[in-house]
């Protein structure tokens, strides 16, 4: 886990991590949120619709910028203010995604980031995009 402080940060720091989701993330975030809709549970329909298998929840795919902000950029010092995300493109079950973070901007005044995101597949296609406004914390 980093603990950037917010004077250590810069503009244009980049931080990424890569993850794959499993069939088991798609049942326990299932299970978790009680979302049925058979696009992300039913192979068979998710394929009947044109799809190449399950879809997995962009809700999951977007829960990988909470890791960003908590574990890479900033860290441990990161209080996530907003979340703005657009869906690109369907991630199935099994890919390995790249979750990339960039500082675009820094607010003094308030100790708060900009920080773009996206997921990535293994071709560096953008999969799922978004803004992030996150504060760093003062030290305990």
């Amino acid at each position: 886990m980093n603990t950037y402080h917010y004077e250590d940060i810069s503009l244009g720091q980049e931080e990424s991590f890569s993850v794959t989701v499993t069939e088991k993330a798609m049942d326990a975030f299932r299970s978790l949120t009680g979302d049925e809709n058979p696009l992300h549970a039913d192979a068979g329909y998710a394929a009947s619709r044109g799809y190449g298998g399950r879809v997995v929840y962009g809700m999951l795919t977007a829960s990988f910028f909470s890791t960003m902000a908590g574990v890479y950029l900033p860290g441990k010092y990161s209080l996530i203010h907003s979340v703005e995300v657009k869906f690109l493109r369907p991630i199935y079950p099994g890919m390995v995604l790249t979750v990339r973070g960039t500082v675009t901007e820094k607010s003094d005044r308030f100790r708060r980031l900009t920080v773009k995101v996206r997921v990535e597949n293994g071709d560096g296609e953008k999969l799922c995009k978004g803004i992030m406004k996150v504060g760093v914390l003062d030290e305990e």
